[in-house]
Protein backbone atom coordinates (compact mmCIF):
# COMPACT_ATOMS: atom_id res chain seq x y z
CA UNK A 1 0.00 0.00 0.00
CA UNK A 2 1.01 3.42 -0.98
CA UNK A 3 1.03 6.41 0.88
CA UNK A 4 2.06 9.51 1.68
CA UNK A 5 4.88 10.96 4.31
CA UNK A 6 7.51 12.60 4.87
CA UNK A 7 9.74 10.73 2.18
CA UNK A 8 6.81 9.80 -0.50
CA UNK A 9 4.71 11.98 -2.83
CA UNK A 10 1.56 10.31 -4.77
CA UNK A 11 0.50 12.13 -8.06
CA UNK A 12 -2.59 10.79 -10.52
CA UNK A 13 -1.04 12.24 -13.17
CA UNK A 14 1.69 14.41 -14.30
CA UNK A 15 1.63 17.86 -14.00
CA UNK A 16 3.65 21.12 -14.08
CA UNK A 17 3.38 21.21 -9.91
CA UNK A 18 5.70 18.32 -10.11
CA UNK A 19 8.56 20.34 -10.47
CA UNK A 20 8.08 21.86 -6.92
CA UNK A 21 8.14 18.38 -5.78
CA UNK A 22 11.06 17.57 -6.69
CA UNK A 23 12.68 21.20 -5.12
CA UNK A 24 11.25 20.24 -1.77
CA UNK A 25 13.16 16.74 -1.46
CA UNK A 26 16.66 18.15 -2.84
CA UNK A 27 16.23 20.80 -0.40
CA UNK A 28 15.07 18.88 2.66
CA UNK A 29 15.61 15.16 2.50
CA UNK A 30 15.87 12.27 0.41
CA UNK A 31 12.82 11.18 -1.21
CA UNK A 32 10.06 9.47 -3.97
CA UNK A 33 7.43 10.50 -6.33
CA UNK A 34 5.29 7.76 -7.78
CA UNK A 35 2.85 9.33 -10.80
CA UNK A 36 0.29 6.95 -11.57
CA UNK A 37 -0.99 6.54 -8.13
CA UNK A 38 -4.37 8.50 -6.48
CA UNK A 39 -3.87 10.25 -2.89
CA UNK A 40 -5.57 6.84 -1.55
CA UNK A 41 -2.65 5.05 -2.45
CA UNK A 42 -4.58 3.23 -5.88
CA UNK A 43 -2.59 2.14 -9.00
CA UNK A 44 -3.90 4.27 -11.93
CA UNK A 45 -1.51 4.38 -14.20
CA UNK A 46 -0.80 6.62 -16.65
CA UNK A 47 -1.98 6.18 -20.76
CA UNK A 48 1.50 7.21 -22.35
CA UNK A 49 3.80 6.81 -19.88
CA UNK A 50 6.90 7.18 -22.23
CA UNK A 51 5.80 10.46 -23.11
CA UNK A 52 5.36 11.91 -19.87
CA UNK A 53 8.96 10.61 -19.05
CA UNK A 54 10.17 12.91 -21.71
CA UNK A 55 8.30 15.79 -20.45
CA UNK A 56 9.35 15.36 -16.98
CA UNK A 57 12.93 15.10 -17.70
CA UNK A 58 12.37 18.38 -19.81
CA UNK A 59 10.63 19.86 -16.73
CA UNK A 60 13.61 18.96 -14.66
CA UNK A 61 16.05 19.79 -16.39
CA UNK A 62 14.98 23.11 -17.63
CA UNK A 63 12.29 24.15 -14.80
CA UNK A 64 14.55 23.95 -11.55
CA UNK A 65 18.18 26.19 -10.97
CA UNK A 66 20.26 24.45 -10.49
CA UNK A 67 21.26 21.38 -12.64
CA UNK A 68 19.92 18.79 -10.73
CA UNK A 69 20.03 15.77 -13.35
CA UNK A 70 23.06 14.01 -11.61
CA UNK A 71 20.36 14.06 -8.26
CA UNK A 72 17.49 12.38 -9.83
CA UNK A 73 16.62 9.34 -11.20
CA UNK A 74 13.13 8.41 -12.87
CA UNK A 75 11.97 5.93 -14.76
CA UNK A 76 8.58 3.95 -15.83
CA UNK A 77 7.50 0.79 -13.45
CA UNK A 78 4.94 -1.85 -14.62
CA UNK A 79 2.72 -2.39 -11.19
CA UNK A 80 -0.63 -4.44 -11.74
CA UNK A 81 0.20 -4.18 -15.39
CA UNK A 82 -0.06 -0.45 -15.36
CA UNK A 83 2.75 1.65 -16.24
CA UNK A 84 3.69 4.20 -13.78
CA UNK A 85 6.72 6.55 -13.28
CA UNK A 86 8.82 6.51 -9.80
CA UNK A 87 11.09 9.50 -9.65
CA UNK A 88 13.65 9.04 -7.19
CA UNK A 89 15.30 12.76 -5.49
CA UNK A 90 18.58 12.73 -3.45
CA UNK A 91 19.07 15.74 -0.73
CA UNK A 92 21.35 17.82 -2.99
CA UNK A 93 24.54 19.85 -1.85
CA UNK A 94 24.17 23.60 -3.14
CA UNK A 95 20.92 24.79 -2.08
CA UNK A 96 18.58 26.27 -2.58
CA UNK A 97 16.99 25.11 -5.52
CA UNK A 98 14.11 26.90 -7.10
CA UNK A 99 11.72 27.32 -9.61
CA UNK A 100 13.28 28.57 -12.47
CA UNK A 101 9.92 30.55 -13.82
CA UNK A 102 9.27 31.87 -9.92
CA UNK A 103 13.25 33.06 -9.10
CA UNK A 104 15.07 32.79 -5.74
CA UNK A 105 12.24 33.89 -3.42
CA UNK A 106 9.47 32.32 -1.08
CA UNK A 107 7.38 31.18 -4.54
CA UNK A 108 10.06 29.67 -5.83
CA UNK A 109 11.75 27.72 -3.12
CA UNK A 110 10.17 25.02 -1.47
CA UNK A 111 10.25 22.56 1.40
CA UNK A 112 9.41 19.22 2.26
CA UNK A 113 6.94 19.45 5.42
CA UNK A 114 5.62 16.58 6.35
CA UNK A 115 3.82 14.87 3.86
CA UNK A 116 3.33 17.92 2.56
CA UNK A 117 5.76 20.52 0.02
CA UNK A 118 5.86 23.91 1.42
CA UNK A 119 6.94 27.33 0.65
CA UNK A 120 10.54 28.55 2.23
CA UNK A 121 10.56 31.66 3.69
CA UNK A 122 12.94 34.51 3.25
CA UNK A 123 15.50 33.87 6.01
CA UNK A 124 15.75 29.87 5.46
CA UNK A 125 16.62 31.16 1.84
CA UNK A 126 18.97 33.42 3.22
CA UNK A 127 20.62 30.39 5.59
CA UNK A 128 20.30 28.04 3.04
CA UNK A 129 22.63 30.26 0.91
CA UNK A 130 25.12 30.92 3.84
CA UNK A 131 25.19 27.29 4.49
CA UNK A 132 25.69 26.26 1.21
CA UNK A 133 28.53 29.41 0.36
CA UNK A 134 30.53 27.67 3.50
CA UNK A 135 29.65 24.05 2.71
CA UNK A 136 33.57 23.45 0.31
CA UNK A 137 33.14 20.37 -2.12
CA UNK A 138 36.08 18.71 0.09
CA UNK A 139 33.56 18.79 3.34
CA UNK A 140 30.72 16.99 1.17
CA UNK A 141 29.86 13.32 1.58
CA UNK A 142 31.40 11.53 -1.28
CA UNK A 143 28.68 9.87 -3.47
CA UNK A 144 31.18 6.79 -3.52
CA UNK A 145 31.62 5.37 0.19
CA UNK A 146 33.28 1.87 -1.09
CA UNK A 147 36.77 3.41 -0.87
CA UNK A 148 40.09 1.96 -0.22
CA UNK A 149 43.49 3.36 1.00
CA UNK A 150 46.55 1.58 0.20
CA UNK A 151 48.46 4.40 -0.54
CA UNK A 152 47.60 7.19 1.52
CA UNK A 153 47.77 4.33 5.03
CA UNK A 154 51.69 3.76 3.09
CA UNK A 155 52.84 7.26 3.05
CA UNK A 156 51.04 7.84 6.78
CA UNK A 157 53.00 4.56 7.96
CA UNK A 158 56.52 6.24 6.81
CA UNK A 159 55.41 9.48 8.33
CA UNK A 160 54.44 7.40 11.70
CA UNK A 161 51.02 9.05 11.04
CA UNK A 162 48.66 6.56 13.08
CA UNK A 163 45.77 5.04 10.88
CA UNK A 164 42.17 4.51 12.46
CA UNK A 165 38.49 5.63 12.53
CA UNK A 166 39.68 8.79 14.52
CA UNK A 167 42.26 9.86 12.85
CA UNK A 168 40.93 10.15 10.17
CA UNK A 169 37.60 11.82 11.32
CA UNK A 170 40.02 14.53 12.37
CA UNK A 171 41.81 15.29 9.54
CA UNK A 172 38.39 14.99 7.65
CA UNK A 173 38.71 12.05 5.74
CA UNK A 174 35.54 11.00 7.35
CA UNK A 175 32.93 13.00 8.63
CA UNK A 176 31.68 12.50 12.94
CA UNK A 177 28.95 10.15 11.74
CA UNK A 178 31.60 8.07 9.93
CA UNK A 179 31.05 8.91 6.16
CA UNK A 180 33.73 9.34 3.88
CA UNK A 181 34.06 12.81 2.36
CA UNK A 182 34.93 13.57 -0.80
CA UNK A 183 38.48 14.67 0.57
CA UNK A 184 38.16 11.11 1.37
CA UNK A 185 37.43 10.68 -1.92
CA UNK A 186 40.77 12.83 -3.40
CA UNK A 187 42.65 10.73 -1.49
CA UNK A 188 41.28 7.09 -2.05
CA UNK A 189 42.50 4.65 -4.46
CA UNK A 190 39.47 5.08 -6.50
CA UNK A 191 39.95 8.94 -7.08
CA UNK A 192 38.24 9.58 -9.86
CA UNK A 193 40.21 13.15 -10.87
CA UNK A 194 43.80 12.44 -12.88
CA UNK A 195 46.68 14.42 -14.60
CA UNK A 196 47.32 14.35 -17.49
CA UNK A 197 50.51 14.70 -19.12
CA UNK A 198 51.79 15.57 -22.82
CA UNK A 199 55.43 15.62 -24.19
CA UNK A 200 55.55 17.81 -27.52
CA UNK A 201 58.87 18.09 -30.02
CA UNK A 202 59.53 21.75 -30.50
CA UNK A 203 57.69 24.69 -29.21
CA UNK A 204 54.01 23.77 -30.54
CA UNK A 205 51.22 21.01 -29.77
CA UNK A 206 52.13 19.75 -33.92
CA UNK A 207 53.82 16.97 -32.87
CA UNK A 208 53.78 14.56 -29.56
CA UNK A 209 56.59 12.86 -28.02
CA UNK A 210 54.91 11.35 -25.29
CA UNK A 211 52.05 11.33 -23.40
CA UNK A 212 50.63 9.58 -19.86
CA UNK A 213 47.70 10.06 -17.84
CA UNK A 214 48.45 9.64 -13.87
CA UNK A 215 45.29 8.47 -11.54
CA UNK A 216 45.07 6.97 -8.43
CA UNK A 217 45.02 9.05 -4.97
CA UNK A 218 45.87 12.48 -5.90
CA UNK A 219 49.22 11.99 -3.57
CA UNK A 220 50.14 8.76 -5.94
CA UNK A 221 49.07 11.49 -8.78
CA UNK A 222 51.74 13.60 -7.47
CA UNK A 223 54.83 11.55 -6.94
CA UNK A 224 54.28 9.69 -10.10
CA UNK A 225 53.64 12.39 -12.29
CA UNK A 226 56.84 14.70 -10.89
CA UNK A 227 59.39 11.40 -11.40
CA UNK A 228 57.93 11.53 -14.81
CA UNK A 229 58.61 15.24 -15.33
CA UNK A 230 61.92 15.03 -13.73
CA UNK A 231 62.53 12.29 -16.26
CA UNK A 232 62.70 15.45 -18.83
CA UNK A 233 63.95 18.02 -16.85
CA UNK A 234 67.27 17.48 -18.42
CA UNK A 235 70.90 19.51 -16.83
CA UNK A 236 73.00 20.70 -18.61
CA UNK A 237 76.65 22.76 -18.09
CA UNK A 238 76.54 26.43 -17.59
CA UNK A 239 79.51 29.07 -16.75
CA UNK A 240 78.97 30.63 -14.01
CA UNK A 241 81.94 33.36 -14.16
CA UNK A 242 84.79 30.74 -14.25
CA UNK A 243 83.22 27.51 -13.26
CA UNK A 244 81.04 25.18 -14.50
CA UNK A 245 77.68 24.43 -12.95
CA UNK A 246 74.81 21.86 -13.95
CA UNK A 247 71.60 23.90 -13.95
CA UNK A 248 67.96 21.82 -14.88
CA UNK A 249 65.79 22.91 -17.44
CA UNK A 250 63.28 24.01 -15.13
CA UNK A 251 64.65 25.12 -11.03
CA UNK A 252 63.17 21.79 -9.64
CA UNK A 253 61.52 23.60 -6.88
CA UNK A 254 59.28 25.77 -9.46
CA UNK A 255 58.51 22.66 -11.21
CA UNK A 256 56.83 20.74 -7.88
CA UNK A 257 55.47 24.16 -6.39
CA UNK A 258 53.42 24.13 -9.61
CA UNK A 259 52.41 20.91 -9.41
CA UNK A 260 51.52 20.43 -6.20
CA UNK A 261 49.14 24.33 -6.35
CA UNK A 262 47.80 22.51 -9.15
CA UNK A 263 46.35 19.79 -7.25
CA UNK A 264 45.49 21.05 -3.83
CA UNK A 265 43.80 24.47 -4.78
CA UNK A 266 42.09 22.95 -8.01
CA UNK A 267 38.04 23.18 -7.69
CA UNK A 268 37.34 19.35 -7.93
CA UNK A 269 33.71 20.57 -8.79
CA UNK A 270 34.78 20.66 -12.34
CA UNK A 271 35.05 16.78 -13.20
CA UNK A 272 38.20 17.72 -16.02
CA UNK A 273 41.81 16.83 -15.92
CA UNK A 274 44.54 18.86 -14.46
CA UNK A 275 46.73 19.23 -18.11
CA UNK A 276 50.74 19.64 -18.46
CA UNK A 277 52.32 19.83 -21.56
CA UNK A 278 56.08 20.18 -21.81
CA UNK A 279 57.68 21.83 -25.04
CA UNK A 280 61.26 22.70 -26.22
CA UNK A 281 61.43 26.11 -24.54
CA UNK A 282 58.49 25.89 -21.56
CA UNK A 283 56.25 23.79 -19.37
CA UNK A 284 52.86 24.91 -18.81
CA UNK A 285 50.37 23.64 -16.09
CA UNK A 286 46.72 24.36 -16.17
CA UNK A 287 44.25 23.46 -13.49
CA UNK A 288 40.77 23.60 -13.37
CA UNK A 289 38.95 26.50 -11.51
CA UNK A 290 40.22 30.50 -11.15
CA UNK A 291 41.31 32.14 -7.89
CA UNK A 292 39.17 31.84 -4.95
CA UNK A 293 37.07 34.77 -5.01
CA UNK A 294 38.31 37.52 -3.82
CA UNK A 295 41.77 36.56 -4.03
CA UNK A 296 43.91 38.29 -7.25
CA UNK A 297 47.00 37.56 -9.07
CA UNK A 298 48.61 40.31 -7.68
CA UNK A 299 47.54 38.86 -3.73
CA UNK A 300 49.52 35.87 -4.75
CA UNK A 301 52.23 37.74 -5.97
CA UNK A 302 52.66 39.25 -2.39
CA UNK A 303 52.03 36.14 -0.55
CA UNK A 304 48.49 36.44 0.69
CA UNK A 305 46.68 33.36 0.18
CA UNK A 306 43.47 31.21 0.53
CA UNK A 307 42.67 28.15 -0.34
CA UNK A 308 40.25 26.57 -1.77
CA UNK A 309 40.72 23.21 -0.14
CA UNK A 310 42.12 23.97 3.53
CA UNK A 311 41.78 20.13 4.46
CA UNK A 312 43.59 19.02 1.43
CA UNK A 313 46.20 21.85 2.02
CA UNK A 314 46.77 20.33 6.06
CA UNK A 315 47.30 16.84 4.41
CA UNK A 316 50.02 17.72 1.67
CA UNK A 317 51.61 20.09 4.93
CA UNK A 318 51.37 17.33 7.46
CA UNK A 319 53.27 15.17 4.99
CA UNK A 320 55.67 18.01 3.95
CA UNK A 321 55.06 18.12 0.42
CA UNK A 322 54.76 22.37 1.24
CA UNK A 323 56.75 23.35 3.63
CA UNK A 324 54.63 26.89 4.51
CA UNK A 325 51.06 28.32 3.59
CA UNK A 326 51.01 30.92 0.73
CA UNK A 327 54.63 31.32 -0.23
CA UNK A 328 54.70 28.84 -2.89
CA UNK A 329 54.01 31.64 -6.32
CA UNK A 330 56.90 33.54 -4.76
CA UNK A 331 59.32 31.02 -4.00
CA UNK A 332 58.43 29.94 -7.82
CA UNK A 333 59.30 33.33 -8.96
CA UNK A 334 62.31 33.67 -6.87
CA UNK A 335 63.68 30.30 -8.15
CA UNK A 336 63.65 32.66 -11.69
CA UNK A 337 65.46 35.49 -10.01
CA UNK A 338 68.80 35.10 -12.27
CA UNK A 339 66.75 34.53 -15.23
CA UNK A 340 65.72 36.79 -18.00
CA UNK A 341 62.15 34.62 -18.86
CA UNK A 342 59.79 34.92 -15.65
CA UNK A 343 57.38 32.57 -14.84
CA UNK A 344 53.42 33.05 -16.44
CA UNK A 345 50.53 33.17 -14.42
CA UNK A 346 46.91 33.42 -15.90
CA UNK A 347 43.65 33.13 -14.17
CA UNK A 348 40.05 33.17 -15.88
CA UNK A 349 37.12 32.53 -14.44
CA UNK A 350 37.22 28.41 -15.12
CA UNK A 351 41.44 27.66 -15.15
CA UNK A 352 44.54 28.96 -13.47
CA UNK A 353 47.67 28.46 -15.60
CA UNK A 354 51.51 28.57 -14.80
CA UNK A 355 54.23 28.96 -17.83
CA UNK A 356 57.63 27.99 -16.69
CA UNK A 357 60.35 28.76 -19.30
CA UNK A 358 63.18 26.32 -20.00
CA UNK A 359 66.43 28.29 -18.90
CA UNK A 360 68.86 26.17 -20.67
CA UNK A 361 66.59 26.77 -23.78
CA UNK A 362 68.54 28.79 -26.76
CA UNK A 363 67.01 29.29 -29.48
CA UNK A 364 68.39 28.19 -32.98
CA UNK A 365 68.24 31.30 -35.01
CA UNK A 366 70.42 33.27 -31.98
CA UNK A 367 72.80 30.72 -32.30
CA UNK A 368 73.80 31.15 -36.22
CA UNK A 369 76.82 33.57 -35.33
CA UNK A 370 78.54 31.19 -33.28
CA UNK A 371 77.73 28.35 -35.74
CA UNK A 372 79.75 30.34 -37.95
CA UNK A 373 82.83 30.90 -36.18
CA UNK A 374 85.24 28.08 -36.21
CA UNK A 375 85.91 26.56 -32.34
CA UNK A 376 89.28 28.53 -31.83
CA UNK A 377 87.21 31.77 -32.74
CA UNK A 378 84.59 31.21 -30.40
CA UNK A 379 87.45 30.71 -27.49
CA UNK A 380 88.92 33.96 -28.40
CA UNK A 381 85.91 35.62 -28.32
CA UNK A 382 85.12 34.30 -24.57
CA UNK A 383 88.49 35.13 -23.68
CA UNK A 384 88.21 38.71 -25.11
CA UNK A 385 84.95 38.84 -22.78
CA UNK A 386 86.37 36.84 -19.56
CA UNK A 387 90.30 36.83 -20.24
CA UNK A 388 90.87 33.21 -19.16
CA UNK A 389 89.78 29.96 -19.95
CA UNK A 390 89.78 26.47 -18.56
CA UNK A 391 89.00 23.33 -20.16
CA UNK A 392 85.73 22.64 -18.30
CA UNK A 393 84.33 25.72 -19.83
CA UNK A 394 85.86 24.68 -23.69
CA UNK A 395 84.06 21.13 -22.66
CA UNK A 396 80.49 23.34 -21.92
CA UNK A 397 81.59 26.42 -24.33
CA UNK A 398 81.70 24.11 -27.62
CA UNK A 399 79.64 21.02 -26.07
CA UNK A 400 82.68 18.48 -27.04
CA UNK A 401 84.49 15.83 -24.77
CA UNK A 402 86.96 16.36 -22.84
CA UNK A 403 89.82 14.44 -25.20
CA UNK A 404 89.00 16.87 -27.94
CA UNK A 405 89.16 20.07 -25.53
CA UNK A 406 92.24 19.30 -24.22
CA UNK A 407 93.50 19.07 -28.20
CA UNK A 408 91.93 22.03 -29.31
CA UNK A 409 93.63 23.93 -26.23
CA UNK A 410 97.82 22.07 -27.36
CA UNK A 411 96.67 23.24 -30.92
CA UNK A 412 96.19 26.55 -29.86
CA UNK A 413 99.09 26.90 -27.79
CA UNK A 414 101.16 25.40 -30.55
CA UNK A 415 99.97 28.21 -32.68
CA UNK A 416 100.99 31.09 -30.03
CA UNK A 417 97.52 32.13 -29.66
CA UNK A 418 97.24 31.25 -25.88
CA UNK A 419 99.14 30.60 -22.94
CA UNK A 420 99.04 27.95 -20.21
CA UNK A 421 99.36 29.16 -16.36
CA UNK A 422 99.04 26.86 -13.21
CA UNK A 423 99.17 23.17 -12.55
CA UNK A 424 96.80 20.32 -12.00
CA UNK A 425 93.35 21.02 -11.68
CA UNK A 426 94.17 25.13 -11.58
CA UNK A 427 95.25 25.12 -15.04
CA UNK A 428 93.78 28.34 -17.28
CA UNK A 429 94.55 29.99 -20.44
CA UNK A 430 94.74 33.23 -21.84
CA UNK A 431 95.36 35.07 -25.09
CA UNK A 432 98.59 35.66 -25.70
Amino acid sequence: MYKEDQKNELKVELTKDIKKEVVAFANSNDGTIYIGIDDNGNIIGLKNAEKDLEALSGMIREGICSDLTLYTKIYIENIESKDIIIVKVSEAPNKPYYLADKGLKSSGVYLRHGNVSVQASEEVIKKMLLESNSSSFENIISNNQDLHFEYLKEIFRKHNIEINDNKFKSLNIKSLNGQYTNLGLLLSDECPYSIKCAIFNGNNKMEFKDRKEFTGSVLKQVNDTYEYLDLYNKTKGKIIGLERQDIRDYPEYALRESLLNAVIHRDYNFKGSILISLFDDHYEITSLGGLVKGISIKDLYTGVSESRNPNLANIFYRLKYVESFGTGIGRILESYREYEKKPLILDSDNAFKVTLFNVNYVDESKKVLSLNLTQEEQIVKYLKKNKKINRLIVETLLEVSKTRANDILNKMIDDNTLIQTGSGKNIYYTLK
